[in-house]
């Protein structure tokens, strides 16, 4: 499928006038929707219009009358609008929410985190720990380099950070 100007003209007008990328490909005909945007992005054409919305300029006033508010910390309870089913209705109503939670840091008490050899990329054998330390584009990069268990590219401490059980990690979802 070729480009012809007559085509781009027309993207441009249907894009201009807020309609989504399938609907201005359905219109062309024999253009897929990311055809569409990936000639809208070549082309640099602005953000798609809001058909039917507020035009930036009446955006701007609603958002110059308004003094900026400051951020309340102090407020733990917000308030959320939720949508639910309640027969062949949907309800709207306000619920409050606890917006923060509060979380118990415990320090692990006895954790020993091995001195590294700094080893090179080329010093590595089947026996070192694989772990990279530092940026790789610096000088300073190294690889931890302390002894590893036959089964495992890391050590032992860099295993446990490495692989994570799983109850530990659906927690910190």
């Amino acid at each position: 499928m070729n480009w012809t100007d007559e085509r781009v003209e027309k993207l441009k007008k249907l894009w201009s006038e807020g309609l989504s990328a399938s609907q201005i490909a359905a219109q062309l005909g024999g253009v897929s929707r990311n055809a569409v945007i990936g000639k809208v992005h070549r082309l640099s054409l602005p953000g798609r219009a809001k058909a039917g919305g507020a035009s930036p300029a009446t955006r701007a006033a609603k958002r110059s009358t308004s003094a900026p508010r400051a951020p309340n910390y102090a407020s733990r309870v917000a308030t959320r609008t939720v949508t639910r089913a309640a027969g062949a209705t949907m309800l709207r109503e306000e619920i409050e929410v606890d917006a923060t939670e509060d979380l118990q840091f415990a320090p692990v008490r006895n954790v020993v985190v091995p001195i590294a050899r700094r080893l090179g990329l080329t010093e590595l054998t089947e026996r070192t720990c694989k772990w990279p330390v530092g940026d790789p584009l610096t000088d300073e990069f190294h690889f931890c380099g302390c002894e590893a268990p036959e089964a495992s590219p890391y050590c032992t401490y860099h295993a446990r950070l490495a692989y994570q059980p799983v109850s530990e990690r659906r927690k910190m979802r």
